[in-house]
């Protein structure tokens, strides 16, 4: 599935639309370049995941694991300062991979293969200053699900 925004506004409300559709368990990888607009689509993930907006990432760079309570627990990991394989090992990711929380992971392909099966990717590209084009990609089981985001809805 494609979608397309055209400010980081809209990112975050396609993020809020994608946090009202996951469940327990969700492992959702985000990948795109510095600034493409990963943060904003996680904090609108975490937003509709109901986590109340004054609690929720900031400058989730700073931190590498944050943990939130809302409908369910979430945990937003953003892995944009690891370099190597053993620090992934030495923060604990892997007791997240496999809970029942919901799993935001900025930064996921340096998981590399470490990512089960059944996670939802969405791979975010620049087209412009303000436009992004947001690829998502997750299991049959869920596809219908996501069928259900219109963009046109999000915002007026």
């Amino acid at each position: 599935m494609e979608i397309i925004s055209s400010s980081p506004e809209m990112t975050r409300e396609i993020g809020r639309a994608i946090g009202d559709l996951l469940i327990s368990g969700d492992i959702i990888c985000l990948y795109g370049d510095l600034g493409s607009g990963k943060t904003c689509l996680a904090q609108g993930m975490i937003k509709g995941l109901g986590v109340m907006e004054e609690k929720y990432l900031r400058s989730p760079s700073f931190t590498l694991i944050n943990q939130y309570k809302g409908r369910m627990a979430v945990c937003h990991i953003d892995l944009y300062r690891i370099d190597n394989p053993e620090e992934i090992e030495d923060i604990g990711i892997e007791e997240h991979l496999y809970g029942d929380e919901v799993v935001i992971i900025e930064w996921a392909e340096k998981l590399k293969g470490s990512l089960p099966e059944g996670k939802i990717d969405i791979h975010i590209f620049f087209i412009d200053m303000y436009t992004r084009k947001l690829i998502i990609s997750c299991p049959d089981s869920r596809v219908k699900k996501f069928s259900r985001l219109r963009v046109g809805e999000l915002i007026p």
